[in-house]
Order: structure tokens, then sequence, then C-alpha cells
């Protein structure tokens, strides 16, 4: 994480792995964007991906096709610790998208305040590709799209271009791929201006208006991943497409 002029920089940084999460990552995520949220100096929050292939691949299948039944929770609540803290952070977060942003990561940047994107940019919910039943992920969906667009994207698993993506409001902006950093930068140093009690208060208030819907997303991914891993369809499935597309994604 790098600070400067009151805004944060965190930078997703396995570009090897198209910035695909796996346990030590997100826990190392959460602690910066903690610690951001923490300091004073620090007004607004921007979070990218490093190089410019992806802002996040979503969830390392390498190490998803090692999940048994009974680490479901484990692994949910993972996901859940992730979405709570940056969706109770008390100051404005700016997504720059620089590339792909699918599945876990898709439903994470729809849980910042503002996204910047490029024309390259695709995003989307391609977790039924990879076997993995989408619970969580169709609940900010809907709070963001709307049901119907919700299941069309997440039975189809299709990815989205940025100018879909701006029209159904999952883009804020849409900029050229060297002016996405610029764009985020501006837009946090505006929003980082606010007076910051009034800011607190209202992304308290947003917080206290989704918390109840992600309490229980998050109760019913346990309860169905649990099936879904004890069936053995997810790791088969990784493994399959791990072995002919060398992919990461979910």
């Amino acid at each position: 994480m790098s600070a400067d002029e009151g805004v944060a920089t965190i930078v997703l940084n396995r570009p090897d792995r198209m910035n695909a999460w796996d346990t030590p990552m997100r826990a190392a995520f959460v602690t910066a964007l903690t610690e951001a949220g923490a300091d004073p100096e620090i007004r607004a929050i921007i979070i990218t991906g490093a190089g410019d292939r992806a802002f996040c691949a979503g969830q390392d299948l390498n190490e998803a096709t090692n999940f048994e039944a009974d680490g479901a929770d484990a692994w949910i609540e993972d996901f859940h610790t992730l979405y709570r803290t940056v969706r109770s952070l008390e100051k404005p977060v700016i997504a720059a998208l620089n590339g792909v942003a699918a599945g876990s990561a898709f439903q994470f940047a729809l849980l910042t305040d503002i996204r910047v994107g490029h024309p390259g940019v695709r995003l989307g919910q391609p977790e039924i590709n990879s076997g993995i039943a989408s619970i969580t992920g169709p609940w900010i969906m809907r709070e963001v799209l709307g049901l119907s667009r919700t299941i069309e994207l997440t039975l189809t698993g299709r990815l989205i271009n940025a100018e879909e993506a701006l029209a159904i409001g999952v883009l804020h902006h849409v900029v050229p791929q060297g002016e996405v950093m610029a764009k985020s930068r501006a837009l946090a140093i505006e929003l980082g201006a606010k007076p910051p009690g009034a800011m607190a208060l209202i992304k308290r208030r947003f917080f206290e208006v989704l918390e109840p819907g992600l309490l229980d997303a998050v109760e019913a991914a346990k309860r169905y991943h649990h099936e879904s891993f004890s069936s053995g369809e997810p790791q088969a499935v990784t493994r399959a497409f791990l072995t002919t597309r060398g992919g990461v994604k979910s």
C-alpha cells in the first residue's frame, strides 16, 4: 500500500496469476484495507491490480482444487471478511479496473463506491463455468443490476465489455487505458476533500442497509457450497479446466 496527498493506493499483486485471490493474498488485502481505513491521514482509497491483464481474476483455481466440503464454511467466511471490510469502510473507495474482474473479484468491485475502467476491461460472474455454485455474488449483483440481469449473467457466466458495463451501472467512468489511474486519483482527491464526518455517516448508513443482505447471502453460501463440494463436481470441473486451459478465475 502506498499513500500520497491523503489517497492510499492498494495494488493486488499476483500478476503471474492474473492477481487471482488465494488465502494469504486475501488476508494481506484485508489488513491493508483495515489499516487504510484506520489511518486519519488517508481520506480516500484506490484499489487496482498489478500489470495490464487483470484487476483480479477471482479465486485462484489451483487452490480451489483442494477444497473439501468441511472447509466450505471457512472459505466463505474469508470472503465474508473481505466483503464486509471494504463495504464497512467510512472513506470513499475507488476501483481502478485495469483488466479482467471475474467472479469474486467482480463481486468485490461492485462493493466499491466508484468504478473506473477502460475499453478493454471484461467483467462478470463465470463461476458456473468452473462448477462453483454462485450464491454470494448474485446478492450484490441484484442490488446493482436488478434480478433479471443478475440471473442472465450468473447462469451464462459470460463476461461483459466496458460499453455494456457502463450502460448498466457496473462502471461509472470509461477512459483510455493509460488514464485509468489518473481518473481514479482525481476522483479520490475530489471525494477525499468532502467533509469527512458527513462522508463517514453516509457510508455507515449504506453499510447498515446492505449488511442484512450480506449476512443472509453468506449463510446461504455456506449451506450450498457444503452441498456442492460434497458432490465433488467443483473439484472435478476445476481440475479439468486447469488441465485443458490453464485458467485461474472463478
